[in-house]
């Protein structure tokens, strides 16, 4: 588990191999321990080897092909994040580098010293995000602004947009504030609001499970925003 508050950045010097790539991350992180879990660009990785300078790890197919890890440069920054100890401060959110999406950046705006961004999603995560409640994007914990309805736009499919706020600590902190409309993203949606939307799918939103994975109800969003509500989010 992860809190998505960036330890520090590191930079993808090798990935070779398919399905299964091996990776190499150059960092001054540490120290670091054989096996142990850590966050690269909101993903959950294992640390295999112990370099100097860094670390090596293996990168499944499947993430390669869910995530922006498979499509990154050689040479590309990313964030690290070691695992949160029991008993740690929880700083920004519950985060566990099972990325859902991949989405894209599409504005930029600068706001003074912080930087206002709007994210496009895709469709099927529009009832995990609410407004003011909590999103990792490649990584890093961040307050959802706004959440826009789902929309369709050319042959990209049905699409939501949402837009954080980077502050200037965040700008400084983390590689976000380098990017710009076009970029894609690892996109982790808050795990709060998948378990309520799990739990609201089997509660009778429309005749039991059998209707979970063949219909989703569009009543289900309104009850998924109700109980965020009544649990203190606004």
């Amino acid at each position: 588990m992860f809190t998505g508050l960036v330890e520090t950045t590191g930079v993808l010097r090798r990935r070779a191999g398919r399905p299964v790539a091996r990776a190499s991350i150059e960092t001054t992180l540490s120290p670091l321990e054989l096996g142990e879990s850590i966050s690269v660009n909101g993903v959950c990785l294992t640390v295999d080897r112990i370099v100097a300078g860094g670390f090596e790890c293996d990168i499944s197919g499947e993430t390669l092909e869910r995530t922006t890890l498979g499509e990154l440069p050689l040479g590309a920054g990313v964030h690290l994040e070691r695992s949160t100890p029991l008993g740690g401060r929880m700083g920004g959110h519950i985060v566990l580098g099972h990325v859902d999406a991949v989405g894209q950046v599409t504005a930029r705006e600068p706001r003074g010293e912080a930087i206002r961004f709007e994210v496009t999603l895709p469709a099927a995560l529009g009832r995990f995000v609410a407004s003011k409640g909590s999103i990792a994007i490649d990584g890093v914990s961040l307050t959802l602004n706004d959440v826009g309805p789902a929309v369709t736009a050319g042959s990209s499919g049905a699409t939501v947009a949402v837009a954080v706020m980077l502050v200037p600590h965040t700008v400084g902190r983390t590689l976000l504030g380098e990017m710009r409309a076009g970029a894609r993203v690892n996109i982790e949606v808050d795990v709060l609001a998948r378990y309520v939307a799990r739990q609201l799918d089997f509660s009778g939103a429309g005749g039991g499970a059998g209707d979970v994975h063949a219909h989703v109800h569009a009543d289900d969003d309104q009850r998924l925003l109700d109980k965020l509500r009544s649990g203190g989010w606004t």
